[in-house]
């Protein structure tokens, strides 16, 4: 079976797009994949140094307001068809798969026209722009929340859940943390604001820095590469705490997240995939901007099932950081809790239901 999936610009697209792959080469080695993506993206980093045939399209999304540079998008998605169609042409596709971001609107619509069996995956509560549009295509439509099923023609869509879950869970490696200069069998609080970083994020942190040295737990503090020189350099003015850990990207995300007791981090979907496959308690900080704030709606079931505390980003302060923080880790009964809130909400099959979805796709 030969595999096109597509999906670009954060990592909420691109991670569950790759443990596609990997359950698709473990269900079936034989099989091939081609991942189509864009240069500027994480995608041209992340998928290459999975070892993943990469290919590459102009796109850029639509402006909210009225913008020539709208003209420029539809010339850039009518030159991206027509380059994915060459794509899929020759590597004689069998199916095409979109997890979302602005690339895989002419990915998928080019399979589409082509008559190439088509699905898309969307991960958030309230779906995308590009994964509404192409919807009207696609042959199928996955979700990973029951409260998207709403946005798609009922017919054609699935719930799934995301299959980055799947890959968290099957996570049998040795520690990393020591190699992040952290110890083994220390309580670990996991702080990230995302693959680009989360600025309010990033200043409550700082603020709890100096009392952060007293707590008898270690922190591993995620910055995103954009923050991270900012970041160091308020460290180094707190005295680089010895139970913390600044790093700027963690490319074995899985691994680490197996490793941690506690995380403090944005609501995007993929993010919440890995915590509840795990039964990861999580201090949750949705980002209000994006689009039809679907991470506040992402945030709102494990809030609900005690899985989580949800702040927003306006109240959130380094204080209440500890706060939280301290409200978990020094209680077991209330982590024990949230760990077996946060596992009711996981659905760990996801990645081979999605593969059971594409097989038939492809007998049709």
């Amino acid at each position: 079976m030969k595999v096109i999936v597509t999906g670009g610009g954060t990592g909420g697209h691109i991670y569950p797009a790759l443990a596609l792959i990997k359950e698709i080469k473990r269900l079936d080695p034989e099989s091939q994949c081609l991942y189509i993506g864009t240069k500027k993206g994480l995608e041209s980093d992340i998928v290459p140094r999975a070892g993943i045939p990469f290919q590459t399209i102009e796109i850029t999304g639509f402006k909210r307001k009225i913008s020539f540079e709208n003209v420029k998008t539809i010339w850039r998605f009518l030159a991206g068809t027509k380059k994915a169609k060459k794509f899929i042409k020759d590597f004689q596709a069998d199916v095409v798969i979109g997890t979302g971001g602005y690339v895989a609107g002419p990915v998928v619509f080019a399979a589409a026209k082509m008559k190439i069996p088509t699905m898309i995956h969307e991960q958030n509560s309230v779906p995308g722009l590009t994964n509404k549009f192409l919807s009207r295509y696609t042959e199928k439509v996955a979700v990973s929340f029951a409260d998207s099923v709403q946005y798609f023609p009922k017919e054609k869509t699935i719930l799934t859940g995301n299959p980055r879950a799947s890959e968290v869970v099957q996570q049998k490696t040795a520690n990393p943390l020591p190699e992040l200069g952290l110890k083994e069998n220390i309580k670990t609080v996991l702080v990230v604001g995302g693959s680009r970083g989360a600025r309010p994020i990033n200043e409550a942190f700082l603020e709890a820095l100096p009392d952060i040295a007293e707590r008898k737990w270690q922190y591993l503090y995620v910055t995103g590469s954009v923050h991270y020189d900012k970041v160091m350099e308020e460290a180094k003015k707190a005295g680089s705490p010895e139970n913390v850990s600044i790093q700027p990207f963690i490319h074995n995300m899985p691994e680490v997240l197996a490793h941690s007791d506690l995380i403090v981090t944005r609501a995007g979907a993929t993010t919440l995939a890995e915590i509840t496959a795990l039964g990861l308690p999580s201090i949750l900080i949705p980002s209000p901007y994006v689009t039809n704030n679907h991470q506040e709606k992402n945030a709102q079931s494990l809030r609900t099932s005690g899985a989580a505390i949800v702040r927003n980003e306006q109240e959130m302060n380094g204080r209440l950081l500890l706060e939280d923080t301290d409200a978990v880790l020094n209680n077991e009964t209330k982590w024990k809790e949230m760990h077996s809130a946060a596992l009711s909400l996981a659905t760990p099959n996801a990645a081979e239901h999605l593969y059971d979805t594409i097989l038939n796709l492809v007998k049709r």
